[in-house]
């Protein structure tokens, strides 16, 4: 393996260590992706159906949130929205679910260069060449739909 080499006698990593670093690729993935669907989801619920005089708070909205994508509810006195600056400040409303969009975006273009195969680098430029010209030469210049 060339991944990583020791520093003064150039072993490698031995195999067993270095499929540990992969299988924990993924550690906690499950646990990341339910936070930031929890605050997309809040985010969206404030900026669309909250009234702000209504029977509802800001912190019961994100409790009922949290009963449905969190694990461990969170504590009664939990006031993080007072902290998150992405959904109140600057013109982020109601935007924070863009983070998961850019992962499925980015998961469906690394999905063509698999689908090219990964190994064949003509493939892989050609593939390369068709996500130059059909999505980053467009910039924001044309409607997506």
């Amino acid at each position: 393996m060339s991944m990583a080499k020791h520093y003064e006698t150039a072993e490698s990593l031995p195999e067993d260590i270095y499929q540990k670093l992969l299988a924990s690729k993924t550690f906690r993935a499950g646990s990341d992706s339910l936070i930031h669907i929890k605050l997309a989801t809040v985010d969206l619920e404030l900026h669309s159906k909250y009234v702000p005089d209504g029977s509802e708070s800001i912190y019961d909205v994100d409790r009922r949130v949290s009963e449905k994508t969190e694990v461990i509810s969170p504590l009664p006195e939990d006031r993080f929205l007072c902290s998150f600056i992405h959904i109140f400040a600057g013109m982020y409303a109601a935007g924070y679910y863009s983070y998961k969009w850019a992962e499925v975006l980015s998961a469906d273009a690394f999905s063509a260069f698999e689908d090219a195969g990964l190994h064949d680098e003509k493939a892989i430029r050609e593939t390369g060449h068709r996500f130059r010209e059909t999505i980053l030469a467009l910039g924001g210049g044309k409607d997506p739909l």
